[in-house]
């Protein structure tokens, strides 16, 4: 089911993916500026306000990106079963995550431990679901949500990603920066702030590709 935050959630990380604000979003498809802003997603009277199909429709064709990549952007996805046996994935607590034993050289769920959990879609190979547990990434992800990890799916500015470290850290975070030498991760919660972490003290990397919100 879709939520009025997963909508506007979608939209403002399209819009980081892109190196827009929502305002600028909003101008590179041609709509009003203040479309998307805050201001504009609950009404005077307290009531949801949700941006309309062209709107969406618009900022797609503008960024050339697909429905479904703007809705797995935003942690928000169809509950539609496809038709078949549904697709599962390896799941392991986020906290246990770290703990070392549980992935291959390569980034891929290894070992024993894991549990399984349905997909309402296909998953790529090699993917696998963390369960969040804790506050710590309010307010996008809360404590119980499963998020789906592709250590193979091509990662870029503004994605959010799950990167663990060989000191045993996984950190949720939106990628910011890449490089050669290291890479830049902000934080999902404005509490926190950003890390940079040396490539070598990286063990594997993925971006989140599914949220069960």
């Amino acid at each position: 089911m879709l939520s009025h935050d997963d909508i506007w959630n979608a939209i403002d990380s399209l819009a980081q993916r892109h190196g827009f604000s929502a305002s600028g979003l909003a101008r590179e498809a041609g709509l009003d500026a203040t479309a998307f802003n805050k201001s504009k997603r609950v009404s005077k009277d307290g009531r949801a306000r949700w941006p309309s199909t062209e709107s969406i429709a618009k900022v797609l064709d503008a960024t050339s990106e697909s429905f479904d990549s703007f809705l797995s952007g935003g942690g928000a996805y169809l509950q539609t079963a496809p038709a078949g046996p549904r697709p599962h994935v390896p799941l392991l607590g986020l906290a246990q995550a770290g703990s070392g034993g549980f992935f291959d050289s390569a980034g891929f769920p290894a070992g024993q431990g894991w549990d399984e959990i349905p997909l309402p879609s296909p998953a790529d190979d090699g993917s696998y679901a963390l369960e969040v547990s804790g506050d710590s990434m309010l307010p996008l992800y809360r404590d119980g949500d499963i998020i789906v990890v592709s250590p193979t799916a091509q990662m870029r500015r503004g994605d959010r990603v799950v990167v663990r470290t060989r000191d045993g850290e996984v950190l949720v975070k939106i990628l910011f920066r890449q490089t050669a030498r290291s890479v830049e991760l902000h934080s999902l919660n404005a509490a926190h702030p950003p890390r940079t972490i040396e490539i070598s003290d990286v063990e594997g990397m993925g971006r989140i590709v599914w949220a069960s919100q």
